[in-house]
């Protein structure tokens, strides 16, 4: 007799001692998250992160150990409308260093500085302490110039600079973040509870995602020593733990409230869960885990910390359905079906017959019907749909969101954009870093000065301050940093212009052979766009590969495995289009609340791929494995994958419902970046939940019919054969059944 899968001997042995099952849970989730806080957050520094030439000239100017440059704010004094009143702003200049000069935090204020067009009037204060905390020192800077914004009603008076920004920023991201926080909790539990009809049925997965995500922080700290984190992997934690942990406990639940439906005792429904459906949630989490895996390929700090954090919420998760989930569900037994919601309980319970089966939804039924009857012509119109949409995509483009991408729903914001329209050596910078000896250094300076001057008059670039150009000096003279400015927005073809021609023309001319690279934020952007295209087919390449392995090996068959690749190919096509459709042109601005930025988030492609491909593989696992059941017990064929979407249809429908939800309250977030991964993500969960499995996965396995299970020898093992069994519409032998 053939020994029983290790999930289902978990599973038996959580049910029949529950209370260790439990009890070993809380104990695991404390020791992760409690160890995690002790050993606290290695976080990535500069030299782990860079990324091409602007990566090298951080790490330069790094290695030169400048000191810490005062944080700067400015107040901006413009008109109203029409010309600015001199007089006036020169009063309101005079009252804002006065009342400045008194406030605590306020190192020194400088003399006002015109603009160039007379224009506006810029009063600049450098902030005494740690310019990493000045954002959060600024507010009462802010109120000083508010109170002298009273008094010179006339003119606008107004707070500006990198302190002020970041301090408005925080503000607006805090509270998106708290909104997201406080709707999406909700969110999935109203939609569990309509899925299931009763209030701890709907819980059950939502605990489970909860202690998931709380036990992968933790990991994710002690993890952090091997590999540094970043400030994202956390927010990356909560968003797939809480998709796949919900998911997970949703599969896993389902079946084994029809398996009691049947008569089955709770431990018996229990076993028969962790063979059916937990066996898919174990190949479902493999796959996630062969996706995320892949950003390691990326050698970018930033992608491998978030598949460290992927990776471990993903395999708490897992865990936690085969161990936890099974005690909870035997020790509750029929209590898992209370309280009950009237309504709704008595909608979750027509599902189902009386015993225990499935009642096909005539909704799906209705659905299916042109995938069963006319499986080709279906086919073909369902991917051209995709395929037309995905077109879009080849047009991609890729850029960092920058502080011209920010909200402009904040003063501060506003004022910025005066601020960079009076004076545009304020705006958008590149950085030139020389490193040389020590007693080079007049030299390299002198090279500098007349790498400026070649950018005198360029369209390209802004004029220059008259007490000439910006150079600073490391204290040991080894680094020679050299500021240039342009007028034009860090996302705009100009400024990227202006860096290409920088590197390939300006710099090499004036700075012969001496060791540079040039930086800034159009730099970053650049280089990591040229770093995403080249790193993008390895990725893809392996996770490709190695889920089609998996695949192939799960359900012995080449070509559900070849399938299973070419339809999540397909949605990841289509989702891409869809992103460049919205975020690349306007149109959908005033409905999404954005400003297009003409190209998509840099990272957000590759990301977006492994997210995508992890997750849709769990419908897919969880589907397929429903129709191979079916096949299994001599459906013939049709039937079997009208069987198996119909039956996997309120399951799948439910989890995607709370993924998509989830990952559009992150499209509501104000940051362009938040809110195409929100928007992205919704949209490609969408598609795949209903277009590709329930009209694409249909149709093209009720056209290969017997094909969908054939597998070379390798596969098979001895003995077994890829034609199915005669009948009166053969149902195929799947290879491998016992």
């Amino acid at each position: 007799m053939n020994r029983r899968p290790v999930t289902v001997r978990l599973a038996r042995w959580s049910a029949e001692h529950p209370w260790r099952a439990v009890a070993l849970w809380v104990v695991f989730v404390a020791v992760c998250f409690f160890g995690g806080n002790a050993a606290g957050l290695n976080e990535a520094t500069m030299k782990d992160m860079a990324v091409g030439e602007a990566g090298r000239a951080g790490v330069m100017i790094e290695e030169g150990k400048f000191a810490d440059e005062p944080a700067v704010d400015n107040v901006l004094i413009t008109a109203r409308a029409g010309t600015l009143d001199r007089q006036a702003a020169d009063n309101a200049a005079r009252a804002a260093e006065t009342e400045l000069r008194s406030v605590a935090g306020v190192a020194s204020v400088g003399n006002p500085i015109p603009a160039r067009d007379g224009s506006a009037l810029l009063v600049p204060i450098t902030m005494s302490g740690d310019p990493a905390t000045a954002s959060d020192r600024v507010e009462p800077l802010r109120a000083a110039t508010a109170k002298v914004q009273d008094r010179f009603p006339g003119l606008r008076v107004e707070q500006v600079g990198g302190p002020s920004i970041g301090k408005a920023l925080d503000d607006t991201l805090g509270a998106d973040f708290k909104r997201a926080e406080f709707l999406s909790l909700p969110v999935t539990l109203a939609i569990l509870i309509i899925a299931f009809g009763a209030l701890i049925a709907a819980g059950i997965p939502v605990l489970l995602a909860l202690s998931s995500v709380a036990a992968a922080m933790g990991l994710s700290a002690l993890a952090s020593h091997l590999i540094p984190a970043n400030d994202n992997t956390s927010s990356v934690i909560l968003l797939i733990g809480m998709a796949v942990g919900v998911d997970y406990s949703l599969f896993y639940v389902r079946r084994e409230r029809e398996e009691r439906a049947k008569g089955r005792g709770h431990v018996d429904a229990v076993e028969i869960a962790a063979e059916t459906s937990g066996h898919a949630v174990v190949v479902s989490g493999m796959a996630v885990v062969i996706a995320m895996a892949g950003l390691f390929l990326a050698q970018d700090a930033i992608f491998s910390s978030l598949a460290v954090g992927s990776i471990l919420v993903v395999a708490v998760a897992v865990i936690g359905s085969l161990t936890v989930l099974p005690a909870l569900l035997a020790k509750l037994g029929r209590w898992v079906d209370r309280p009950r919601v009237p309504l709704l309980w008595r909608l979750a319970a027509r599902r189902t017959t009386a015993d225990g089966e499935v009642r096909p939804s005539k909704f799906w039924s209705v659905i299916l019907r042109p995938s069963l009857r006319r499986p080709l012509p279906t086919l073909v119109i369902s991917v051209g749909l995709l395929l037309a949409l995905a077109l879009p995509a080849l047009g991609m483009q890729l850029k960092f969101a920058g502080t011209d991408d920010l909200p402009r729903t904040t003063p501060a914001m506003q004022a910025y954009d005066r601020l960079t329209a009076a004076y545009p050596s304020n705006g958008t910078h590149h950085t030139v870093v020389v490193q040389a000896a020590a007693d080079q250094a007049p030299a390299v300076q002198a090279a500098l000065t007349k790498l400026a001057a070649s950018t005198t008059g360029n369209p390209l670039f802004a004029a220059g301050e008259s007490a000439g150009p910006k150079i600073e000096v490391s204290p040991d003279r080894t680094v020679t940093i050299l500021s240039l400015s342009t007028t034009f927005s860090s996302s705009s073809t100009e400024a990227a212009d202006s860096l290409h021609q920088l590197r390939d023309t300006l710099a090499p001319a004036a700075l012969g052979s001496y060791t540079y690279a040039i930086g800034g934020g159009v730099a970053d952007s650049e280089d990591y766009a040229a770093h995403i295209w080249k790193k993008l087919p390895i990725v893809v390449g392996f996770v490709l590969l190695l889920t089609f392995l998996v695949m192939a090996w799960t359900f012995r068959s080449v070509v559900v495995a070849l399938t299973s690749i070419l339809l999540n190919l397909l949605s990841a096509g289509a989702a891409y289009g869809f992103l460049v459709l919205v975020f690349q042109n306007t149109w959908a601005e005033d409905i999404l609340g954005f400003t297009s930025m003409g190209a998509i988030v840099t990272w957000l492609p590759l990301f977006l791929f492994v997210v995508l491909f992890g997750l849709s593989m769990d419908y897919h696992v969880f589907v397929v494995s429903r129709i191979r059941e079916a096949v299994l017990r001599g459906v013939p064929h049709r039937e079997a994958v009208a069987q198996g979407i119909t039956g996997s249809a309120g399951v799948v429908t439910s989890a995607a419902i709370v993924m998509v939800a989830v990952f559009s309250i992150f499209g509501t977030l104000s940051t362009i970046d938040m809110k195409q991964l929100g928007v992205g993500l919704a949209a490609a969960i969408l598609l795949d939940a209903t277009l590709i499995r329930a009209v694409v996965l249909p149709s093209l396995m009720t056209l290969l019919g017997p094909a969908n299970w054939w597998a070379p020898r390798i596969l098979r093992g001895p003995g077994k054969h890829s034609a199915p069994a005669p009948a009166a519409e053969p149902a195929p032998e799947l290879v491998g059944a016992k």
